[in-house]
């Protein structure tokens, strides 16, 4: 069974960096897609970005230009590098990952296989 262990998450200022990390028990080359989640109180979870087994990845446009996908097969781990953080990318943030389906940025979490339990991030203003 395949497990997803998020960390990373804080709280940080506007305008600063984070680095998430998602640790795969499985080897993250043969997954076909994985992805960043978020979800703040009272909102539905969105989408922050996918990173395909080719390392195309897709962005939310709300994060283009300042969040930052990658995986490292050797570590069996998937990032995501967040920089100029803003109050409203307060929320927790989950990891997902899949063997097969479509790799992009509509992909709904529900339709991964495997998700992670989320780490939290707080970005004060």
């Amino acid at each position: 069974q395949v497990q997803l262990v998020e960390s990373g998450g804080g709280s940080v200022q506007a305008g600063g960096s984070l680095r998430l990390s998602c640790a795969a028990s499985g080897n993250t080359y043969s997954f076909y897609c994985m992805g960043w989640f978020r979800q703040a109180p009272g909102k539905e979870r969105e989408g922050v970005g996918t990173i395909n087994k080719s390392g195309s990845t897709s962005y939310a446009d709300s994060v283009k230009g300042r969040f930052t996908i990658s995986k490292d097969n050797a570590k069996n781990t998937l990032y995501l590098q967040m920089n100029s953080l803003r109050a409203e990318d307060t929320a927790m943030y989950y990891c997902a990952a899949d063997y097969v389906g479509a790799c992009s940025q509509g992909r709904s979490s529900r339709s991964y296989q495997y998700e992670g339990q989320g780490t939290q991030v707080t970005v004060s203003s």
